[in-house]
């Protein structure tokens, strides 16, 4: 069986001074990047500026609008994600504020999201509100949610264990997939890449009566590109297929009762290399299935029960290794609405199961939520508290406590406290590095914020400081069977910065940015953690032109380490990537994109390779 051992983990800082902080002045360090021969880094963002009446759910599972939030949230609609060209979920968070990735080569290899610098496995991960983690590696399989099947993604930043528990120590990604609405809507789209990539999608939802649906499906395939750059790696290229499709539908029994279910599958095939000769390849399956009653009891009363199951296999090959996790939710949430307040109970099952030979183990938590809103003038107030029991470890306590302040039109600020914790895997405690003597890993939080917003412009400011005690890492052999090393709760790690991020229309020109002044470190060394940079941020302008929408946009990086120690030195960089889109028929878009326009050398990861200059042509069929 192939060994396991934890991924090294890089860290970075970037040519950005911590008191530049306008748009300008980012897109003239990214320039000065472009000019120095700096690497580049992934492809920037291009969210629309939202409007503040626009609701969301997942700062406290309840639908809220963006102007009553204390919590910092982003939203990412499908026309956002269709214009992205992106192959993959995790290449559209990037382009997010307080995001950043790592991925070990193409698309479908091991991908690492980091939120506010924190460890990929401290952000919860849901699908229609199905749970998704690997009790493998930690953390959700980013490589594995097909992208084709998304319609809205919304991203939380910041510790939520009050309200989703275990593994929200940095935030939460909530995934929505398409649902009907009246009338029929078919969509077939085709699209063609570089490294000869294409890809199929048909789908169609609708409404009629009490039934609304929505089905889809997609093909993508690649031949990719030579996943390493050493020269002891096999040099053929690394390519992927997958294959995903998605259901939802929903039955309005009566005006006060509905019924849905959700179905997401992928299955993906992706190259890698470890051998000089062999082709090694991943083989990835994800299935994400959930089951909802909503019923609204009174004006005031509501309930929501839901059953969710999800299951992450990876197995690759000739090199024999299999590990499979199935999750298993149940959840009675209870809300109760009065005036300006709002209460929230929830009863929560949560069913974990690793099975990766010799391992067969499970365990459950059984959780009570509570929550309090109160939004009423120019005062919002958020409090909830959570007790899980875990049937390994015990119990643990988590809450939090925002407020909200408008002291001006169009002005707010917040100001946030929260704790939060992830349960150790079933492979941290039962594999031959584990140890059933770990502790999960505890974070605290605290925050302040300030928004202003009008019409199509917005600016926000957030400074932050999380602090995680019992931190897993692999070190030195101890208790465990191993003579390789163990598991052990022996590192502290502080996630601190600040996040600016704004939009503001220009005349015809929209222009939206980012940049993320952050320190992610090891408490006990002082040393920068891996494959995180200490800034970075985005630049984006688009308009309309003759027809078209035309836009340009810029990532810009500073330096990272690919190890601990910070001895290996990754570059700062800067990417530049253009797009436009327009209908060319009726119901016919056209979208083209460039990304990385200059070409330019850069890695994720140490001896790991990316796809430089990357053109995308993409055609969809959509009837109004």
């Amino acid at each position: 069986m192939k060994i396991r051992t934890p991924r090294a983990r890089i860290a970075a800082s970037l040519c950005l001074r911590p008191a530049l902080v306008s748009l300008a002045v980012l897109g003239a360090c990214a320039a000065q990047a472009q000019q120095n021969g700096s690497t580049p880094i992934l492809i920037a963002q291009n969210l629309r500026a939202p409007s503040m009446a626009e609701t969301v759910v997942t700062a406290t599972r309840t639908p809220q609008p963006l102007s009553d939030l204390v919590a910092d949230v982003t939203v990412i609609d499908r026309e956002t994600i269709e214009t992205s060209g992106a192959t993959g979920l995790a290449d559209v968070l990037a382009r997010v504020p307080g995001i950043e990735i790592s991925r070990n080569g193409g698309p479908g290899t091991t991908t690492s999201v980091f939120l506010r610098g924190a460890e990929s496995r401290f952000t919860a991960v849901y699908i229609d509100g199905v749970r998704i983690d690997s009790q493998s590696t930690g953390g959700a399989a980013w490589e594995s949610v097909p992208l084709a099947q998304i319609d809205r993604i919304e991203v939380l930043r910041g510790p939520a264990g009050a309200v989703y528990g275990s593994d929200a120590m940095g935030g939460v990604v909530q995934i929505f997939t398409t649902r009907g609405e009246q009338g029929v809507a078919p969509y077939v789209g085709v699209g063609i890449g570089s490294h000869r990539t294409t890809k199929v999608e048909a789908g169609v939802s609708g409404a009629s009566g009490a039934i609304d649906y929505a089905f889809g499906i997609a093909r993508e395939e690649s031949k990719g590109f030579n996943a390493r750059t050493t020269a002891t790696a096999n040099p053929d290229r690394d390519g992927y297929d997958s294959t995903s499709a998605n259901a939802r539908v929903g039955l309005q029994l009566n005006a006060a009762h509905r019924l849905e279910a959700t179905l997401l599958t992928n299955d993906m095939d992706s190259g890698y290399d470890t051998s000089p000769t062999a082709d090694d390849r991943n083989l990835r399956k994800l299935h994400a299935l959930g089951l909802n009653w909503q019923a609204q009891w009174s004006t005031a009363y509501k309930t929501r029960v839901q059953v969710t199951d999800s299951r992450d296999q990876y197995e690759t090959r000739p090199s024999p290794y299999l590990t499979e996790t199935r999750l298993r939710g149940y959840l009675f949430q209870n809300e109760w609405r009065q005036g300006p307040h709002l209460l929230t109970a929830a009863l929560e099952r949560r069913e974990d199961r690793l099975e990766n030979a010799p391992i067969d183990r499970k365990r459950s938590q059984d959780a009570l939520a509570l929550g309090y809103g109160y939004t009423a003038g120019a005062h919002t107030l958020q409090a909830n508290v959570r007790h899980d029991s875990d049937s390994e470890f015990g119990g643990k306590g988590t809450g939090s406590l925002a407020y909200g302040f408008s002291f001006a039109p169009q002005w707010r600020a917040t100001a946030s406290v929260g704790t939060a914790f992830r349960a150790p895997t079933l492979y941290h405690r039962f594999s031959e590095y584990g140890t059933g003597r770990l502790n999960p890993e505890s974070s605290r939080n605290a925050e302040l914020g300030l928004r202003w917003a009008q019409g199509s412009s917005s600016f926000s400011v957030t400074a932050y400081r999380n602090r995680v005690e019992d931190l897993i890492v692999f070190g030195a052999a101890g208790p465990c069977p191993s003579s390789l090393g163990c598991y052990a709760n022996v590192a502290r790690a502080e996630y601190r910065g600040v996040t600016f991020a704004g939009s503001y229309r220009l005349g015809s020109v929209q222009l939206r940015g980012s940049l993320d002044l952050q320190n992610p470190r090891d408490l006990a060394t002082g040393k920068m953690l891996a494959r995180r940079a200490k800034r970075h941020g985005t630049l984006g302008a688009d308009t309309q032109l003759a027809g078209w929408t035309v836009g340009a946009e810029v990532q810009a990086s500073g330096r990272r380490f690919d190890n601990a120690a910070n001895t290996l030195n990754r570059g700062g960089y800067a990417l530049v990537n253009l797009y436009a889109s327009t209908r060319i028929a009726r119901d016919f878009t056209l979208v083209a994109r460039l990304d990385n326009a200059a070409d330019k050398q850069y890695e994720l990861a140490r001896t790991y390779a990316t796809p430089g200059r990357v053109a995308y042509l993409g055609v969809k069929w959509a009837p109004n």
